[in-house]
This record gives C-alpha cells, sequence and structure tokens, in this order.
C-alpha cells in the first residue's frame, strides 16, 4: 500500500528500519514532548515500543523533502490492528483500559486504531488528512465496519480537563449497542458539570485536535475516561461506526481514497 502528493508519501512498514523510524517519531511526541513512558520504551535509542508493535500494521506518512533516510523522513504515523490480527497476540491494546465486549460482540468487522501522531512542523495543515486518506484506503480494503482506539488529553488534572470531558459525555456518547467503559481501576466520571453549566465553545476549544476530527466524522466516545499516569494522559475511547457517516462526512474521510 502506497500512495504519493508531491512530496509526501504515504506507506505502511515493511522493514525493520521502518518499524524503528515510526518508533522514533513516537518517542518524539509521546516521550519528549509530552513526558510518557512505558515498560518497553527505549530511552537510550529514543524509541517508543510496546509488546504490541510486531503484532500491528503502521502507517507512516514520510516527507521525502527533509534530508535522506526514512528515520529523518517520517513525520506521522498510525497504528493499526484488525480484527483478524487479533487472534496472533491475544487482545487490543484498548482492552487494557476499556471493556470494549459490545464491539466484539457485535459480529463486525473491527479495525483498531493507535498510537496517532504527527511531527510537531506539520500540524494544522495537510498531514493529518493525507495520513486519513490512507487510513480511508485500508478501511475500503478491508472491510471494515467500526473502528475505535483511545485518544488523550494531555496531562491527569481532571479539574482542567472536566468541562470538556462533561461535554464529549452530554453531546457525543456512543450508542449503547457500542458503548465501551472504561475499566473500572482507573474509571473517571465524565459527567462532571451540567450539560447547560458548560461552556460549549471553550470547552471544544480544550479538546485535542484528533479528537475533534473524530467527532466532525460522526465518531462518538465510550463512557468514562481512563486515567493513565505512566503516559501522562487521560484518555477517551473513540468509536466510529462507517456506517453512519453522511455523505459530506463520508466526502472528507475518503478524500482521496481508492
Amino acid at each position: 500500500m502506497s500512495a504519493s502528493s508531491d512530496n509526501f508519501v504515504l506507506k505502511l512498514a515493511e522493514t525493520d528500519a521502518d518499524l524503528r523510524a515510526a518508533q522514533r517519531l513516537r518517542y518524539t511526541v509521546f516521550v519528549e514532548e509530552l513526558g510518557g513512558s512505558g515498560d518497553l520504551v527505549d530511552h537510550e535509542n529514543r524509541l517508543e515500543k510496546d509488546k504490541f508493535d510486531p503484532f500491528y500494521d503502521h502507517l507512516m506518512l514520510l516527507d521525502t523533502n527533509r534530508s535522506e533516510g526514512v528515520e529523518n523522513q517520517v513525520v506521522g504515523v498510525y497504528r493499526l490492528l484488525r480484527d483478524d490480527q487479533m487472534p496472533q497476540i491475544g487482545q487490543y491494546y484498548t482492552e487494557g483500559e476499556y471493556d470494549i465486549s459490545a464491539l466484539k460482540e457485535s459480529g463486525r468487522k473491527l479495525l483498531e486504531l493507535g498510537r496517532s501522531c504527527l511531527h510537531p512542523d506539520y500540524r494544522g495543515g495537510a498531514a493529518m488528512y493525507l495520513l486519513w486518506n490512507g487510513l480511508a484506503d485500508y478501511v475500503f480494503k478491508h472491510g471494515i465496519e467500526i473502528l475505535f482506539g483511545t485518544a488523550s488529553f494531555h496531562g491527569t488534572d481532571i479539574d482542567a480537563l472536566a468541562p470538556s470531558l462533561s461535554l464529549l459525555h452530554h453531546r457525543h456518547l456512543a450508542p449503547e449497542d457500542i458503548r465501551v467503559k472504561a475499566r473500572a481501576d482507573h474509571y473517571q466520571n465524565m459527567n462532571l458539570f451540567a450539560e447547560n453549566d458548560i461552556n460549549r465553545v471553550a470547552a471544544m476549544r480544550e479538546v485535542p485536535s484528533l479528537i475533534k476530527g473524530y467527532l466532525r466524522l460522526g465518531g462518538c466516545v465510550g463512557e468514562g475516561a481512563y486515567v493513565d499516569h505512566a503516559f501522562n494522559t487521560t484518555d477517551v475511547c473513540l468509536v466510529m461506526d462507517t456506517e453512519k457517516l453522511n455523505a459530506t462526512q463520508r466526502n472528507i474521510y475518503t478524500r482521496g481514497a481508492k
């Protein structure tokens, strides 16, 4: 799978060097920028990695205008796991944070998304849409019906995040038949303010761009947030039913897909 637009190239990781390049970018974003950590993080080589990586597909966006070498050129990554791949490892990454029984019992084709990040120099431009185009291509190729995965607010100060979490709970909670729920050991209630007490504009302004992007596409969130002190994040689980996308949303999401 590959695609290009001017100086950008979109591909799935094929080699150990590709995977290391994805892990290097993840280290820059999740460890150096956001203060995260993990049992298998390699600080000496600046690689953010875990036990799930060998079993997943890794979608990569490269800028060929950057100096030669995949580690220098990778500017965006996505980690993907289809339901037919999951038995190799025995669980989804998301299951460490959320009970996803409703999705697994739905009988529909699932795709877990994770570890999505962009190099700081490429945020706010076309890079995220190019990654989404590649994701859309992957979704159609494999007949995916439901996409899901955790996405993060930076930090674990729930008081600061309360308006945004409450807004997501009131306005974007997933339908019951596909509603996942944060696990009890780290469960954080998101219903912290009555809807009428929320300054919706201010609250949405504090929602990370990736989460807002999924909401615009018709995505929704599970019940409860998961406070991840190791990664210094507060996570929500996003769920997107591809059948629920309206025509406008579908055009945004699939622009350039083939």
